[in-house]
């Protein structure tokens, strides 16, 4: 817009992930991608920034390469942001095999959703058509009145007998001390948000995964 004002968008956890054929990636003016090693595919740390003209990525350039314009020539401050050789490396042995990886996801997830379709007070999201999804986490939410348990005590529950899942965006943002004085965070303008980090568990999900691992998460929720 006149003010050059950019739209960017957070896809940290979205490689891979496609809406009716066209790359999520597309999405915005530019696009953030997280390599950590948690993500679906990842460098061990690092991550990337995707966007669709030469000026902004020009720009990115030298905010990441501490406003090198060349090698006596520097034209802008910046920060050293790039990826080492090193991870750059590991990232290009793991492209060859993230599909894979991708597909042993989705095959845990579909067992997830067979196995807890049925299981009174637990809820979760199926696929969305037109989408490809990446598989990147599995969540499932907590009906404590439903399910007779807290989602607390089901976590706790989990952790004790070795099934490590994770409360996610637990605790809300807004609940920290820097933010929870604002009246934007005030629970009650954030009921959605409230209701569903108090009901999350993001049950363990990678591509190595044994049946006997799932057949254990599994157990602890069906009891």
């Amino acid at each position: 817009d006149k003010y050059g004002l950019k739209v960017i968008y957070d896809a940290a956890h979205a490689f891979g992930v496609e809406v009716n054929g066209e790359s999520i990636l597309n999405a915005g003016d530019m696009s953030t991608l997280s390599f950590h090693a948690t993500k679906v595919y990842n460098t061990i740390e690092g991550g990337a920034m995707v966007m669709h003209d030469e000026k902004t990525k020009k720009r990115i350039d030298y905010l990441k390469n501490f406003g090198f314009a060349g090698e006596t020539e520097v034209v802008a401050p910046g920060i050293n942001s790039k990826v080492d050789e090193m991870r750059s490396a590991y990232g290009l042995l793991n492209l060859r095999q993230v599909d894979d990886a991708i597909e042993a996801r989705h095959q845990v997830a579909v067992r997830y959703r067979e196995a807890l379709r049925d299981v009174d007070g637990i809820t979760f999201f199926d696929d969305m058509p037109g989408v490809r999804h990446n598989y990147s986490y599995f969540p499932i939410f907590v009906d404590a009145d439903k399910f007779g348990m807290t989602r607390d005590e089901l976590y706790f529950k989990m952790r004790d007998n070795g099934v490590l899942g994770r409360r996610y965006f637990y605790p809300l943002i807004s609940e920290f001390t820097t933010y929870r004085g604002l009246p934007s965070a005030a629970p009650d303008n954030l009921p959605n948000a409230h209701r569903m980090a108090d009901s999350v568990i993001c049950l363990p999900m990678h591509h190595a995964l044994s049946d006997a691992d799932v057949n254990k998460i599994i157990a602890q929720i069906k009891r």
